[in-house]
């Protein structure tokens, strides 16, 4: 059983590292070079604006859903029927709520026109995620794993497509960028239903009154948890467009969102790790068992990476901006000389703001495995509140970097609040020495990065990756990366 898991393991990991990055820093980085930070920041604010109301296509059921089905399997088929005719109410109620929220605030017609079809691409995203839920909660990991990539192997053929050939390249828009997402994902979430029809044995869509309100009461506090955590963390790019003017916020939104990819590549990482643990701390703390040995090791892993990134963005942040993002046509030299050092600069900042990400995945899955839903709730809305007075105050000023330093005083304070609260209320023992070899990596690993430097006769990229491979070797010698200790991980989760 634990070769069995190990082997599901790894082939999650490979092809999340393998499809994931390919569209984050492949492919979607191609397209904004080929659209423009404008004509792509237009899309970004649009997309993230519309994911501001994503809550409203699931409200909790997804994570009620695979809880549930995991501990009774034979209720998928019973459940089926009634969750996707309600999934489909609240995709339409969605859509009117975005569409009417969007004319309200002032977008124009080429932009309500673009926020229905990535409404309608959320909707679809929503439904494949229900999907995926019944078939994971079954375990049935190798399917669900391929169905988590599936739409972005999908869309890597579609746009590579797009941008290869000459003639498609010239006339390529963000109306193409979307339809292609339109196509993926339809594709995936009819891959995904049969599936699901073949474990459960049918689907007979229902209006179910009773069923509907049960399923909500359920699911309500993953839900209202999930909306102000979506809110505060995609709302910049949106604040970032509507509080400055035209065209200057869609070109800033473009800039933010150069940067802001590679912390969503990051993100996926540690979200992977979230997943893992979750079930290992439910199932702890259900048996009453010692979380505190986890909890180390889980962000001792979390953490070294994100501060591997973190503090190597300090020297390299402006030649990775050279390196992804090409001159736009039309744009001057100078103006995009300007463009990449605000997007190095935001990058910098974003990849400190990785590290508290990583700090919140570990301490917010452990809250949530111990049911602390209203105390999560109460520190996300704190968030919410310092995120947006923070944008208020910085972006009329700072553009999309007073964005950036927003998002990293928001994540900072939810990860310190949430690692008191854990601390307190499940009775963990402070770690100084880990803290102390933490503290003791960044100013060794710091000072290796400005020594590397110096040696100008070597690449920018050899310079780099010298200093990646120091800072793990660093790791290992203070023990804060622990082949054993993540083998324990493996372990407590094949005994589930």
């Amino acid at each position: 059983m634990r070769r069995k898991f190990l082997e599901n393991l790894v082939f999650l990991l490979f092809l999340n590292f393998l499809i994931k990055p390919l569209w984050i820093l492949g492919v979607d980085r191609q397209v904004q070079n080929v659209l423009g930070a404008t004509d792509y920041g237009f899309y970004f604010s649009i997309f993230n604006f519309s994911y501001l109301f994503y809550i409203f296509l699931d409200l909790g059921i997804t994570n009620f859903n695979n809880r549930n089905i995991a501990r009774n399997n034979h209720l998928v088929g019973e459940y089926l029927g009634g969750i996707a005719s309600l999934k489909l109410i609240l995709g339409i109620i969605y859509a009117i709520l975005v569409f009417i929220t969007g004319w309200i605030i002032g977008y124009n017609e080429h932009q309500l026109h673009l926020m229905l079809w990535v409404a309608f691409n959320l909707f679809l995203t929503s439904f494949i995620l229900y999907l995926r839920s019944n078939i994971s909660g079954l375990l049935h990991f190798k399917t669900d794993s391929v169905l988590s990539v599936l739409d972005r192997f999908l869309l890597i053929i579609l746009v590579g497509l797009f941008l290869l050939i000459p003639v498609l390249k010239q006339n390529f828009n963000v109306f193409w960028f979307v339809h292609a997402q339109t196509v993926a994902y339809s594709i995936t979430a009819l891959v995904a239903l049969i599936i699901v029809i073949k474990k459960s044995g049918r689907l007979v869509l229902r209006w179910d009154t009773t069923f509907f309100i049960h399923i909500l009461k359920r699911s309500y506090p993953f839900a209202l948890l999930a909306l102000i955590m979506g809110i505060y963390t995609r709302i910049d790019s949106v604040l970032i467009e509507r509080l400055l003017p035209d065209p200057l916020g869609e070109q800033q939104a473009g800039v933010y969102a150069q940067a802001y990819r590679l912390l969503d590549a990051g993100q996926n990482i540690s979200y992977l790790f979230a997943v893992l643990l979750l079930p290992i701390f439910s199932k702890m703390l259900k048996e009453n068992k010692a979380v505190s040995s986890l909890v180390k090791l889980s962000f001792s892993i979390l953490m070294t990476g994100a501060l591997l990134l973190a503090v190597s963005s300090l020297f390299y942040a402006d030649h990775l901006m050279h390196l992804m993002y090409t001159q736009n046509i039309g744009e001057s030299h100078t103006a995009y000389l300007l463009r990449l050092d605000q997007s190095a600069y935001i990058f910098k900042v974003l990849m400190w703001t990785l590290v508290a990400v990583s700090s919140n995945y570990i301490f917010g899955t452990l809250l949530t495995a111990n049911n602390s839903l209203k105390t999560l709730n109460f520190i996300a809305l704190s968030g919410l509140i310092l995120n947006i007075a923070f944008n208020v105050l910085l972006i009329p000023e700072m553009h999309a970097e007073g964005a950036a330093i927003a998002t990293l005083i928001t994540q900072s304070s939810v990860a310190v609040i949430q690692l008191l609260v854990a601390v307190n209320r499940l009775k963990l023992k402070w770690n100084w020495l880990l803290a102390g070899k933490l503290l003791l990596f960044i100013l060794v690993f710091y000072l290796m990065g400005r020594m590397i430097l110096k040696v100008e006769s070597i690449e920018w990229y050899y310079q780099w990756s010298v200093l990646l491979f120091s800072g793990i070797i660093l790791s290992f010698v203070l023990r804060l990366l622990n082949w054993k200790g993540f083998f324990l991980i493996i372990q407590e989760r094949n005994q589930l």
